[in-house]
């Protein structure tokens, strides 16, 4: 699956609930850089395979095992050198995905990100 901002976009906005009477059970709440959001368990469940290959767009750095993680504000450019988006939000919504399905970390505690560059955190992709 190609990296694209639509495509992020697109499974993003199926992620989140359609019904406001969810239960907490049926609900993952994920708390990104500016952004915490809630997403239906059940359609970020849909979406995991989509979102793995997605995430496996970003550059080998990210990977746990390869690189040990990247800034946020390289997320912007994927394994090929391609500039796939220029959105911080797009950027945020692949990370909150990858977040919800327990696929991406922050490498260093929100406390930390202070002294890094710009002010945005590490972020870590398991393998």
């Amino acid at each position: 699956m190609k990296l694209t901002p639509s495509i992020v976009v697109d499974i993003f906005k199926d992620c989140l609930p359609k019904n406001a009477s969810l239960s907490e059970d049926q609900i993952v709440a994920v708390r990104g850089i500016v952004t915490t959001v809630m997403f239906a368990k059940e359609k970020l469940s849909a979406h995991k395979e989509e979102i793995c290959s997605l995430l496996a767009e970003l550059p080998d750095s990210f990977y746990k095992s390869k690189g040990g993680g990247m800034s946020f504000l390289n997320m912007c450019v994927d394994k090929n050198d391609n500039h796939w988006t220029g959105e911080h939000r797009t950027m945020e919504k692949l990370l909150l995905l990858g977040l919800g399905i327990g696929k991406v970390s922050f490498t260093m505690p929100q406390e930390m990100w202070a002294i890094l560059p710009g002010g945005m955190p590490y972020i870590t992709v398991e393998d």
